[in-house]
Parts: structure tokens; C-alpha cells; sequence
């Protein structure tokens, strides 16, 4: 639906343009945390599972409140939830940047989840009210360009901050982007409000909270356990398996609220249309993949390579660089001829780069042998976004805006969750098992009496939590105070060594799984239905025909 007054107020471009600032400030964060990671494990004396809860406390808290902040922006208008949002989001980055503990700045992180939550499905919804159908492929382009500029200036502008300041200035740059973003906001966003109320489910908020938490946590922790017991009785085995019950009784408690007047968190009838339910699908193992290749690529480029964060940033911005120039090419063609062979030709691609990154990854690497890797792995990712949110949409009311939105990135989010937990969980296992393994194949370099210690330091590594930063490398060996300078540096010789070899092995099996997911996810494109080129599906468009504009601006 169009604004009915006149000048920029209103206006569907002019709101957009707006409500890609908050999507920008979102993005930032998810790569300018990335590129930094390193340095906040020094700085902090953070373990590695802890820079994965850094990174996994703001897209899990994401991921489980974005159906709920779909349905507060039906009750209380899509603007009115993303200034709050937004302003939620700005205040928690002031505090991640004045966080003086790793336990500090994960709290800080998850308040930043539950800001990014409530402002990101409004953004959708607003395009579904101001824009045709035949006209959102270039809305959502705009939202790719904006994605690119982004996953590049967050590499690039990180680094710069990392390198020339400190790791937390990352997030205080989102203070002016935050203020700005809400002035202008309420200037030129109109006030629209749906055309009926809707209830919470506090109960299914609650059990779907539950069951991230608990997967999530057994995921990243479990290395740190050894897989067994975390306290009492309580084992990391049993912390998944009362995630999956939790899931299945949020699903069963969901059945249960699909008829009459309660309203459930996943309304069953949106997946009846097959395309949403595949772009749901895909849009999960899409995180999945992405999450899963950027925070091993990150320590293995400064932590192994050698480089700051700055030419690590620089190295990787092709990959966003060549996303943000095909983007608007993109939405323009989703619009004349479908997404399907578009979505299925940008997953493949992406798997195709990071495949060959994998190939292409060695310890005497450098990022310009990356460079072929990270320019098909943007071509791919261009060729993504656009087409997945026009086929997923296409055919949702207008009515059923905020909760289809919310239910989309929601499965997204919680793509980046599983993908970041499960990647770190099997690259923390790898990790341990290279480690111990390269080890004990360089301990014979080191005088006698110090090969033991030597291996069991590195032994005990998984178990006290794997510290991957700069200057992090040692293992468990500590020398006396009198030891000989020249046994100091064959020491930290061969101890670099062994964390250079161990971990590029632990990445390049790791990365594993986010390629095959992502190969799935291409060949699920297959069952996509193709829509007609220029407008929406049928059912849609009968749908609209039936139920006209349910959006009205409030008074």
C-alpha cells in the first residue's frame, strides 16, 4: 500500500532506503564481530567456545524472538517495533563495547539479539504493504545491495578499527548508525498498522527459547566436557536431548493453537504453499552454510597466516564486493523471468567457492591464492537473497506479513545458530584431534624431557577450553624462568607449527559441512514451483483479488 501524502513521508523507496539502515547495523555487527574475534580472545582471555558464544548469543536470541517481534509489530505497527528495536540494539552495543569480561560481553551480545529481533521482520512487512508483488524483486534487491555493503564494510571498516584502535570500537560505530536510523525512521516511515489484532503465545516463546538454548549450548560446549558430564547428573548428551523434546512439544503445542481465535507463533497454514516452505528450508541451510565458513576463515587468516585484521578484511571483500555489484542485476532479472534458476545457480556457486577454498587452503597460503574462491562464492551469495525472499513471499497476505517475515528470518537465524554451533563444535573437536595428533608427530624437534609435557599440554587442550588467539598457540607447556633463550624458541617454533598444521586440517573438515548442506539446499530448488515472471503466483494473486489491502495507516 502507497502513502497518501505527498513528498518524501510515505514515500515506498524513500522508507526503504531507511529501513536498510537498521538491516545495515545488524549485518555490521555479524561481520565487524567476525573479523575481530582474534583480538577479543587476547584481550579478554576468551576460550574459543566463548568466542563462539559471543558470536551465538546474539543470533540465538535472534532467532527465537523474531515470530514474537512479528507479532508485536501486527499489535503495535511495524515502525513503532523497529525504532524500539533499533534504540534497543544501539543501547546494548554502548554496553558490548564497555564490556570488561567474555561473560560480560555474551550478555551484552544477547541483548543485542533481542534489539535485532524486534527490528528486523519489520522491514519486510513494510515492503509487503507499500510495494506490488510485481515489484518487490527490486525492494528486495535493495535489501541485497544493502546485505553487500555490509558483509564488506564489516571485513574492511573492522579491520581498520581493530588494527588502528581497539576491538571495541566495532561496536561503538553502531551508536551514530543507530540514532540516525531512528530519526529518520520516524520522519519518513509511515505508521501502518494491520487490519486486526493479534494475541502472544507466551507458552510457545518459552519452549521454543528452550530448546535453542539447551541444543545450542550442548553444541558449543560440548568439547569443552568431553561430551559427558557438565554438573550432577546433567550431561551434555541429556542437554541436547531435552532440546529435541522441547522442539517436539513447541511443535506439538503449535498443533494445538491452529484452530479457532488462538493464534499460534507458526501459523501450519503458510506451509501449505510449497514454495514458502522450501524457501524456509533453504533460507535455514543458506545461514547454515555462511555462518559455518566465516568465523573458521576468520582465525585461520590472522591466526595462522599471520595477517591483522585489516588485510584479513581486505582480502575477503571481494566476496562482498562482487555480491554488491551483481545485486541490483539480480533483482531486476527475478523480476522479468523467476528466482528458481537464479536461487539454485547462486547456492551451487557459493558451495562451488567454498569448495575451493578448501582445496586452495595451506598453511603457507596467502589471500591472494583465495582470491578465485571468494569472487565464485560472491557471485554465488548475489544470487541468493534476492530470489529466495521473492519466491518465499510471493504468495503471503498481506495479513499474514509480520508472521510469515518473522517465521523466515526466524528460520534463518536459527540456520546461523545450528551452523555456528555446529561448525564450532566439530572444528573445537577436529581442533583437539590434530592438535594432539601434530603434537606428538613435532615433539622430537624439542629437547627430551620436554616432550611429554609438550604433548600433554596440547592433550588437555580440548578440555580447558581451546584458545585460538594470537599468541595463544602454546599448549599447556610452561618453562622455568631460567630456561635457555634458545630451547624458549624452538619451543614457540614448534608450538606454532603445531597450531598452524592442526588447525588448518580442523577448518578444511569442518567446512565440510556447510558445503554439503549447502549442496542440499541447491538441489532442493529442484521442487520449486516457478511463477509467472512479472507478477505473482496465482494463488496470490487470487488471494489479493479476494482479500484487498488489510494495511491502513493509523490515525
Amino acid at each position: 500500500m502507497t502513502a497518501d501524502r505527498p513528498g518524501l513521508r510515505g514515500n515506498p523507496w524513500a522508507a526503504l532506503t531507511v529501513l536498510s539502515l537498521g538491516l545495515f547495523m545488524t549485518l555490521l555487527d555479524v561481520t565487524i564481530v567476525n573479523i575481530a574475534i582474534p583480538q577479543l580472545l587476547d584481550s579478554l582471555q576468551a576460550s574459543l567456545d566463548e568466542a563462539l558464544w559471543v558470536v551465538n548469543a546474539y543470533v540465538l536470541m535472534l532467532g527465537v524472538l523474531l515470530i514474537t517481534a512479528g507479532r508485536l509489530g501486527d499489535l503495535f505497527g511495524p515502525r513503532n517495533v523497529y525504532v524500539v528495536g533499533t534504540a534497543l540494539f544501539t543501547v546494548a552495543s554502548a554496553a558490548c563495547g564497555l564490556a570488561q569480561s567474555p561473560q560480560q560481553l555474551i550478555a551484552a551480545r544477547a541483548v543485542q539479539g533481542v534489539g535485532a529481533a524486534l527490528l528486523t521482520p519489520q522491514s519486510l512487512t513494510i515492503v509487503l504493504s507499500l510495494f506490488p508483488p510485481e515489484r518487490r524483486g527490486a525492494a528486495f534487491a535493495v535489501n541485497g545491495i544493502t546485505a553487500g555493503v555490509a558483509s564488506l564494510a564489516g571485513p574492511t571498516l573492522g579491520g581498520l578499527i581493530v588494527t588502528h584502535w581497539d576491538w571495541r570500537g566495532i561496536f561503538f560505530v553502531n551508536l551514530p548508525v543507530g540514532v540516525l536510523a531512528i530519526a529518520l525512521t520516524l520522519w519518513l516511515v509511515p505508521d501502518l498498522r494491520p487490519g486486526r489484532r493479534h494475541r502472544l503465545d507466551v507458552t510457545g516463546v518459552l519452549l521454543a527459547t528452550g530448546a535453542l538454548s539447551l541444543i545450542s549450548f550442548g553444541l558449543i560446549e560440548g568439547q569443552r566436557y568431553e561430551w559427558g558430564q557438565v554438573w550432577s547428573f546433567v550431561s551434555i548428551p541429556l542437554l541436547l536431548a531435552a532440546g529435541v523434546v522441547a522442539l517436539a512439544l513447541f511443535a506439538l503445542q503449535q498443533r494445538g493453537r491452529q484452530t479457532g481465535d488462538r493464534e499460534p507463533l507458526v501459523p501450519f497454514a503458510l506451509f501449505r504453499d510449497r514454495n514458502y516452505t522450501l524457501g524456509n528450508v533453504i533460507a535455514g541451510a543458506m545461514q547454515l552454510g555462511m555462518v559455518g565458513m566465516f568465523l573458521p576463515t576468520t582465525i585461520y587468516m590472522q591466526s595462522v597466516l599471520g595477517y591483522d585484521a585489516l588485510t584479513a578484511g581486505l582480502f575477503s571483500a571481494p566476496l562482498s564486493l562482487v555480491a554488491m555489484v551483481l545485486a541490483p542485476f539480480v533483482g531486476r532479472a527475478v523480476d522479468r523471468v523467476g528466482g528458481k534458476w537464479i536461487l539454485l545457480f547462486g547456492l551451487t556457486a557459493f558451495a562451488a567457492g567454498m569448495a575451493l577454498y578448501v582445496l586452495l587452503a595451506g598453511v603457507d597460503s596467502t589471500g591472494w591464492t583465495f582470491m578465485p574462491a571468494f569472487v565464485v562464492a560472491g557471485v554465488g551469495m548475489a544470487c541468493i537473497f534476492t530470489p529466495l525472499f521473492a519466491i518465499a513471499m510471493a504468495n503471503v497476505p498481506v495479513q499474514l506479513g509480520g508472521a510469515a517475515s518473522g517465521l523466515l528470518n526466524t528460520t534463518r537465524q536459527v540456520g546461523s545458530v545450528i551452523g555456528g554451533a555446529a561448525v564450532g563444535a566439530l572444528l573445537q573437536q577436529q581442533l583437539a584431534g590434530d592438535l594432539r595428533e601434530q603434537a606428538a608427530a613435532r615433539a622430537h624437534e624439542l629437547p627430551e624431557r620436554l616432550r611429554g609435557p609438550f604433548v600433554d599440554g596440547f592433550r588437555a587442550a580440548g578440555s580447558q577450553g581451546l584458545e585460538v588467539g594470537a599468541g595463544q598457540t602454546g599448549g599447556g607447556l610452561r618453562l622455568p624462568a631460567d630456561a635457555p633463550v634458545d630451547v624458549a624458541r624452538t619451543v614457540a617454533r614448534v608450538a606454532a607449527d603445531v597450531f598452524h598444521h592442526g588447525f588448518t586440517a580442523a577448518m578444511r573438515s569442518s567446512l565440510l559441512l556447510p558445503i554439503a548442506v549447502l549442496t542440499l539446499a541447491a538441489l532442493a530448488c529442484l521442487a520449486i514451483r516457478q511463477a509467472r515472471p512479472g507478477g505473482p503466483a496465482p494463488a496470490a494473486a487470487a488471494r489479493e483479488r479476494a482479500e484487498p489491502a488489510a494495511a491502513t495507516r493509523a490515525p
